[in-house]
């Protein structure tokens, strides 16, 4: 079939129709090598044993939670930022299809370990490995009215399967670059995944543009999901005694998903600073060896958050947070943020402290971040190489009273934010027209 026909998905059925392709062939191989290599690797990595003992659950967890008269809708995440993505869009599904069953299926352990127990699904399950009998037979056991992939996440295999049962398959949020595969003269296979999606909607104009360029014309810009997610934190209650009692009436500067490499930044201002700031670090690793180190690096008075008496509390100066699900609640209480990943492995979410309407600061390495790079352009989001370039912003936030740059800087956030909430609206009226 040619890539720019695109007719309805029932008379689609025939893109993966004829007789696996050589490269459809290879592709295959290829996962069920990668499968038996995980296997060996697992091993020795703890990680990958998480990966590959997951996925032995997955029919089990299906068997023992579906039933053949049920009505799925299944999302399909690769970790927990896309699962953060994807919520919003489940949130209205459930509230509008109360009758439905849904599916969220995972790809990485460090999101399904975390979001296993969930009450937003019905379902929570480790997607298997991409392979022709695994996509039969997951279909055969959920048989979904719909699927929603998130972003990055395309199984040609799944999708195939999905194609020939007639299931519509949304891609959301997506984000496409010229460098992907999709947009190479060798990208053929990959293409044909692509056109198996009922519709795409994409995150930006460029996106748009490069589908297009391959003859894909049913994408819609609808912006970002994760900006209605990070809204509705606005909407919680992230009231915290043992926070507001450590705060007090003092400036917080609240540093979280921070790795060493931005400890090593941040400590030498912790540990000099003369001003009259509350600091709270939550760091990407908890564990108690980390925990332990990053306390002692600490010279003025400092506390885990676990071992914080409400009372008390308000005599530290510094406070390190060693569990996890707080940090949003967190950067609620915070008049500055400080981002993690920006020195180490890929910059943490920006958005949540940025819906609070504070500034924000990060590492240097934000490229590919499309909203850390748009916010950095807007000045929301300062960037910073060293801890002289810190002590510049905290000097220039913090040394004028009445912190005007502090307020005009995190109104960037706020109105940035605003302006890009949506897209779960726009989704789930075009899966009114599916269901």
């Amino acid at each position: 079939m040619p890539l720019n026909d695109f007719e309805p998905i029932s008379k689609r059925r025939t893109i993966f129709a004829a007789k696996d392709s050589s490269v459809h062939f290879v592709y295959s191989l290829l996962v069920r090598i990668s499968w038996f290599l995980l296997r060996i690797v697992a091993l020795f990595h703890k990680k990958i044993d998480l990966f590959v003992k997951g996925r032995k659950t997955t029919f089990s967890i299906l068997d023992q939670s579906l039933k053949e008269e049920d009505q799925v809708i299944w999302m399909h995440v690769a970790s927990l930022g896309e699962f953060e993505q994807g919520l919003p869009i489940i949130e209205k599904l459930k509230d509008e299809y109360p009758a439905h069953k849904i599916l969220v299926t995972f790809f990485s352990p460090s999101g399904y370990e975390i979001r296993k127990d969930t009450k937003s699904a019905d379902v929570v399950c480790y997607l298997p490995m991409d392979t022709i009998k695994n996509a039969r037979l997951f279909m055969d056991k959920v048989n979904p009215k719909l699927a929603i992939f998130v972003k990055y996440e395309i199984w040609p295999n799944f999708l195939k399967e999905l194609n020939q049962r007639s299931i519509p398959a949304l891609l959301v949020s997506a984000i496409f670059k010229k460098k992907q595969i999709y947009f190479k003269s060798f990208g053929g296979f990959m293409r044909k995944a692509l056109i198996t999606f009922e519709h795409i909607f994409v995150q930006d104009e460029k996106s748009k543009t490069l589908l297009e360029s391959i003859q894909i014309k049913n994408a819609t810009i609808s912006g970002d999901t994760r900006f209605d997610r990070v809204s509705q934190i606005l909407e919680r209650d992230n009231n915290n005694e043992i926070i507001q009692n450590f705060k007090q009436d003092k400036i917080c500067l609240v540093a979280g998903s921070t790795w060493p490499e931005d400890e090593k930044i941040i400590m030498p201002s912790i540990n000099t600073s003369e001003r009259a700031i509350k600091w709270i670090i939550a760091p990407h690793n908890i564990k108690a060896d980390h925990i332990e180190k990053l306390k002692k690096s600490v010279f003025k008075k400092v506390l885990c958050y676990s071992e914080g008496d409400a009372n008390s509390i308000g005599e530290y100066e510094v406070l390190v947070i060693d569990n996890i699900g707080l940090l949003t609640q967190i950067y609620s209480y915070a008049d500055l943020a400080y981002v993690g990943g920006g020195f180490a492995t890929g910059l943490h979410n920006t958005l949540e402290p940025a819906v609070f309407g504070i500034p924000v600061i990060i590492g240097p390495n934000y490229h590919g971040f499309k909203e850390a790079e748009e916010l950095v352009k807007k000045k929301g989001i300062q960037v910073i190489s060293n801890n002289k370039d810190l002590e510049q912003l905290l000097s220039a936030f913090l040394d004028k009273k009445p912190y005007s740059l502090l307020q005009e800087t995190g109104g960037t956030n706020t109105t940035y934010i605003s302006e890009n909430k949506g897209a779960s609206v726009q989704i789930v009226a075009h899966i009114r027209t599916l269901l």
